[in-house]
């Protein structure tokens, strides 16, 4: 079976170590990330944890990020395109703040293990199983954390970085690669941050107001995120849409009606299936449109699939 079969019919292992994992300490923590993130920090427990967008004083996004609180710190895991400008971004704001960051990337490995047979996966290794999206549990030295890449359901696995060979090596089912993972991130509408959500892009763009606490009080680019979404200043939404035929289009195509950031061949679909930001107009589910001349559709609206939902 394939890294792709797996993680459609079974489960999955990832290798993302290479995810950035940065570590806040210091009496002023929950304070600080509170005010430069736009979920609710302050409320989170031990256990918890969020899924959050850092944003600049424009209302763009900088990063995303899952923050999981601990009892002495919050650990912020983050894509690796973004790991490095994030702890510069949130050091910028450390000034008389009892705040420490620590960049723990190459000391602690994360393996993903995702896919609709998960849970049973990780029962069978004799895990904890966290059962809220964002919480964690505590398995010895390791934490488990109710998080995924692909848009299934999945875990992943923090460990010292001495234990990811031999972790891994016990592990009984297939591992994915980075193409077979973007193809089932792709098919299951799960944005990322660095392909298809990027700097120039604002939260109501993306439509993905679960990393949004609407009641929270002041953040950093909050103005502008009430601004737009109050008053539906939106020319453009984030939608997967499917082409019936040819090559994936290449990212930056553009027509009238949309522009592509993201593209693949999707065996379940036997189309291509891509990301688009699609002029408001054109943005209802169903909606027919044309890429390069082709027969396309809008498939999906990736803040409703499943995994997506409000705080």
């Amino acid at each position: 079976m394939t890294g792709y079969q797996a993680l459609r019919e079974h489960a999955a292992w990832m290798d993302l170590s290479a995810r950035g994992k940065i570590r806040a300490t210091g009496e002023d923590r929950a304070r600080l990330l509170h005010a430069m993130t736009t979920n609710h920090i302050e409320r989170l427990t031990p256990g918890e944890g969020c899924y959050s967008f850092f944003l600049n004083a424009q209302g763009r996004i900088l990063a995303d990020a899952n923050i999981l609180c601990f009892e002495d710190s919050f650990l912020l895991d983050t894509e690796p395109e973004t790991r490095q400008n994030l702890y510069e971004h949130l050091d910028r704001y450390i000034i008389a703040d009892d705040v420490t960051l620590q960049d723990q990337t190459a000391q602690t490995a994360t393996i993903g293990i995702e896919g609709p047979q998960a849970e049973s996966v990780m029962r069978q290794l004799g895990a904890p199983i966290p059962k809220e999206p964002y919480s964690w549990a505590a398995w010895g030295d390791r934490v488990v954390a109710r998080l995924s890449t692909v848009g299934l359901d999945g875990f992943f696995v923090l460990l010292p970085a001495g234990e990811r060979d031999q972790f891994s090596a016990a592990l009984t089912v297939p591992r994915a690669d980075a193409a077979e993972e973007r193809i089932v991130r792709i098919e299951t509408a799960r944005p990322r941050f660095g392909e298809e959500i990027t700097d120039r892009r604002l939260i109501a763009e993306t439509g993905l107001y679960h990393a949004v606490h609407l009641n929270k009080g002041c953040y950093l680019g909050q103005e502008i995120v009430e601004r737009v979404r109050s008053r539906g200043e939106v020319h453009r939404l984030l939608r997967e849409i499917v082409i019936d035929t040819g090559d994936p289009p290449a990212p930056g195509t553009r027509t009238d009606q949309l522009e592509i950031v993201s593209s693949a061949y999707s065996p379940a679909h036997q189309k291509t299936i891509a990301f688009a930001y699609v002029r408001t107009p054109f943005a209802a589910v169903g909606t027919e449109l044309l890429v390069d001349g082709r027969h396309a559709s809008v498939l999906n609206d990736p803040s409703t699939a499943p995994n997506r939902r409000e705080t």
